[in-house]
């Protein structure tokens, strides 16, 4: 029981198991940003079917929510359109309210970055992922959060062994920082030209930090509106 796991072998035990199937498996696989799906996506595309579930109300603000919302998507585009894959994309609701106040009642506000605070992260999300990959018929629900090494892989995992027991739908088992993954995201973004954020995501995780909310909302902000008003020019070409 105290054995170290090596998630990432774990992980390709399964991609050997998926190559003695007929069918490719379909994975729904959760991101909270376009530069931890970069080379998740690069590795992953070569073995399964996948989609990209955006779900992650705890970011704040709402515009910047927003801005990572159109950049995930837009490099999903983008990466179909260089690599000649048919990677999905869905995007959750956005409700802040509930992590907020699930935040309060549990009494995690003052947690320290990687605390307890951040595995309720991991579970509400693993746990949305989960259940929304059991409604759509996915086979696997895995997260790209492993792919951060400021993240906890191991908690992550962990986390989502347990999720799985309350679904009929199977965890995948990460690592994707391992084997040069991190420093290939990294890569990948300057090649995209991917927009990489300053701070993980929450309110309490950015004040910690010393992130000027203020300067991000409005940045996200004129980002947004920049990127409807060319896209509704595009609109109108088309039309």
């Amino acid at each position: 029981m105290n054995q170290k796991v090596n998630y990432d072998v774990v992980y390709q035990d399964v991609v050997k198991q998926w190559q003695t199937q007929e069918d490719r498996p379909k994975v729904l696989m959760h991101s909270c940003c376009a530069p931890c799906s970069t080379y998740v996506l690069e590795e992953m595309v070569n073995h399964a079917d996948v989609t990209i579930f955006y779900s992650n109300s705890n970011i704040y603000p709402r515009e910047e929510y927003t801005r990572r919302a159109i950049v995930q998507k837009q490099f999903i585009e983008d990466f179909n359109e260089k690599t000649g894959s048919n990677v999905q994309f869905i995007e959750d609701d956005y409700r802040p309210d509930t992590f907020l106040k699930a935040v309060h009642e549990r009494e995690l506000k003052e947690e320290p970055e990687g605390g307890k605070r951040c595995a309720f992260c991991f579970e509400m999300r693993l746990d949305r992922v989960a259940e929304k990959a059991q409604e759509l018929g996915f086979e696997y629900f895995g997260s790209a959060l492993t792919l951060s090494p400021h993240k906890n892989s191991k908690l992550i995992n962990e986390i989502g062994m347990d999720v799985q027991v309350l679904y009929n739908v199977s965890y995948l088992p990460s690592d994707f920082k391992k084997r040069g993954g991190y420093h290939r995201s990294i890569e990948m973004c300057n090649d995209y030209d991917i927009y990489r954020q300053c701070y993980c995501g929450c309110v309490f995780s950015a004040n910690q930090w010393g992130v000027d909310l203020k300067s991000v909302k409005q940045e996200a902000k004129s980002f947004v509106e920049r990127y409807r008003e060319d896209h509704k020019h595009e609109k109108e070409e088309d039309n």
